[in-house]
């Protein structure tokens, strides 16, 4: 029995690097380099970095519009490192199924890792291609019907629901000319629109559209070179991951190179885990949409659902984004199930903020509800809709690492490090120490003695 815990424990046993736990931070002494320059040479250093710098700030645009061009070039290669990341941990699980049974057919462990790893990636793809498949099968019909129908519907629907605005204004003169007179120079201003601007700009509208189609063209044909690099990518991880140490380890101290290798290794968790979280949590909006716009039978209920699904992968604003345009489609059609839908969402809204999210989330960021919106206005106002996805997790690694060295510094004070000592009576006084306050002691005391009476009753109801 005691052989047998012992295999299970090592087999459950994940390895971890010595960078996994928190690193100490700060400098034991100055590096080399530095000892070996001189002062004089020092200060040169920093006056030609400043110069640079300065120039490079006054070439600025030139410098964007490069970096730019580099990620449009590189794009095949960006959208590559994203299905492997995304797909890595369906491979990883799928490896670690396959390789048992593989391990005992094939006696060479190497071979049997590479055979096991070429499976995973093979099944993950096929996985990813069947869900293609299925979604395009399912989406594409109903999105055209619905297309279709909108396109032919929606001129009888504003016509009625003018008619319905002047049935309603109909006993109120007043607001029945300022309506009219309001609908007057909105039909005038769009017929001058029609005649003057529209014909004017007409060529370039056409470039325009023709721009858009080769723009997609090419979007889908750098996403399928990416899937060949993520091939790629997915058989070669390992390997560049010990490179990636390696030069780690050469380019820094120790102590440094232990320090990066740990950030990476949480931002690692922190974007896998949102990534993966927001997927499966916006399939389930979705799908949770669909279900219960049928039993309401809305109108353009896959359509609706899908714009709902795709916008929740947006943290907070997700579901309200995706209401707006939702709200309008319905209220063309019916008033009262527009009204009814808006209610909707804001109870999904709920819900999946309160319940669902959280659940599979969980505290993957570790930011709270204040940071998450600071985090989407900042990311979407600098780089838009990509922004608004990426500006969470980027802004919780970085709020992670300020959060590290923060820590280390209390540390090194000797004072606590948890924000909750930190009330409004708590102090630290001229010596340096700290000094907790009454109604905190009396707080904790309180919750020490709840989790007590807690554990004493499961005890005796054991």
């Amino acid at each position: 029995m005691d052989e047998e815990k012992k295999i299970k424990e090592n087999e459950n046993h994940v390895p971890e690097g010595y960078y996994s736990n928190i690193p100490k931070i700060g400098n034991r002494g100055k590096s080399r380099l530095w000892r070996e320059l001189s002062k004089g040479m020092a200060y040169f250093v920093v006056v030609a970095a400043g110069i640079v710098f300065y120039f490079a700030l006054l070439r600025l645009p030139n410098i964007s519009s490069y970096l730019w061009k580099a990620v449009d070039v590189l794009k095949p290669i960006l959208y590559g490192l994203l299905i492997a990341f995304i797909l890595n941990p369906v491979v990883k699980q799928i490896e670690k199924l396959v390789f048992p049974f593989i391990e005992k057919k094939i006696k060479n462990e190497i071979r049997a890792e590479k055979i096991s790893k070429s499976l995973g990636i093979v099944a993950a793809f096929a996985m990813l291609f069947v869900f293609i498949t299925i979604l395009f099968n399912m989406l594409i019909p109903e999105l055209y019907v619905s297309i279709r129908r909108l396109v032919f519907t929606l001129p009888r629907q504003v016509n009625n629901l003018i008619n319905q605005i002047d049935t309603f204004t109909t006993s109120n003169t007043n607001m029945q000319m300022l309506i009219q007179t309001v609908l007057h120079e909105s039909v005038d201003s769009f017929e001058n629109w029609l005649s003057t601007t529209m014909l004017d700009r007409a060529n370039e509208i056409m470039t325009m559209v023709t721009t858009g189609v080769i723009d997609i063209v090419n979007e889908v044909f750098d996403i399928l070179i990416g899937m060949i690099v993520s091939i790629y990518v997915l058989f070669s991880k390992e390997q560049f991951s010990k490179q990636s140490k390696k030069i780690t380890y050469a380019l820094f101290s120790p102590q440094n190179a232990n320090l990066i290798l740990h950030i990476t290794q949480k931002a690692n968790e922190i974007f896998g885990g949102f990534f993966v979280g927001k997927i499966v949590d916006s399939a389930i909006i979705g799908l949770l949409c669909f279900v219960c716009l049928s039993i309401l039978n809305m109108p353009y209920t896959l359509l609706v659902s899908v714009i709902v699904g795709v916008t929740n992968v947006i943290p907070f604003f997700g579901p309200y984004i995706g209401a707006v345009p939702s709200t309008i489609l319905i209220f063309l059609v019916n008033p009262m199930k527009g009204l009814y839908f808006l209610i909707f969402v804001i109870v999904l809204q709920q819900l999946d903020g309160n319940f669902i999210g959280p659940k599979i989330l969980g505290s993957s960021t570790g930011l709270s509800s204040f940071w998450v919106i600071f985090a989407i206005l900042l990311g979407g106002g600098l780089f838009g809709f990509a922004g608004m996805i990426l500006g969470v997790p980027t802004f919780a690694v970085l709020y992670y690492i300020a959060q590290l060295f923060i820590n280390n510094k209390l540390h090194k004070k000797h004072l606590p490090e948890s924000s909750d000592y930190y009330d409004e009576y708590s102090y630290v006084d001229e010596n340096g120490k700290y000094v907790i306050s009454r109604e905190y002691l009396e707080k904790m005391q309180k919750i020490m003695k709840e989790i007590e009476e807690e554990e004493n009753a499961n005890s005796s109801a054991e």
